[in-house]
């Protein structure tokens, strides 16, 4: 969303600014999750029971206990600081959905791509769709319980992420890591949107 001003008498106000937020990665990283534990808000989900029919299409390896899917999106609300709210749209992991994120990502400031590293391979179509529509984004390793731990510079290297990409490290059902990342990604968006102005204008 883009920021709007109410600036224009010269008073000196300014509206409230909320920014569009993705957040992506494959299937059961933990997206769901994540919106739910920093929203303000009860956060809106669209989740069905998996069923024998998407058995063939859902590959639940490492993931054997999930139960439900996400099939539009996950919508939940979070007040960063006085007069800056973002509005988080958590996208559906599966490939059969992705129709929908073309939808999602328009207006968007950036994204969160969630990656569980047991799976790591299940974020890189995220990391594709963003670094070809040039979206800013930060890579978020969720960190499951008993999951081998790995740095970021590794993450990084094994995503082949573009130099300066941040990748952090999270726990997606604490709000408070939940709300560093989205302030790390805000500040990094930032950083590259008014990079781009002074591009566009020198």
């Amino acid at each position: 969303m883009v920021p709007e001003h109410s600036d224009v008498t010269g008073g000196g106000d300014t509206a409230p600014l909320a920014l569009k937020i993705l957040v992506a990665g494959g299937f059961g990283v933990g997206k769901t999750t994540l919106v739910g534990a920093v929203s303000e808000i009860k956060p809106l989900r669209t989740e069905e029971l998996l069923s024998e029919a998407g058995q063939s299409v859902d590959d639940t390896d490492g993931v054997d206990q999930k139960v439900t899917t996400t099939v539009a999106m996950d919508f939940g609300r979070i007040t960063i600081r006085s007069g800056l709210s973002l509005y988080l749209f958590g996208t559906p992991g599966q490939d059969r959905f992705w129709f929908l994120w073309d939808e999602l990502s328009q207006g968007a400031l950036g994204a969160v791509v969630l990656a569980d590293t047991r799976r790591l391979e299940d974020c890189f179509p995220a990391v594709d769709y963003f670094e070809h529509r040039h979206i800013p984004f930060v890579v978020a390793v969720n960190c499951f319980t008993g999951a081998r731990a790995y740095g970021a510079h590794e993450v990084s290297r094994a995503l082949d992420l573009d130099q300066g990409t941040p990748v952090v490290l999270c726990d997606a059902r604490d709000r408070d890591s939940g709300k560093e990342v989205l302030i790390r990604l805000v500040e990094y968006a930032g950083r590259m949107h008014t990079a781009r102005l002074l591009d566009s204008v020198s």
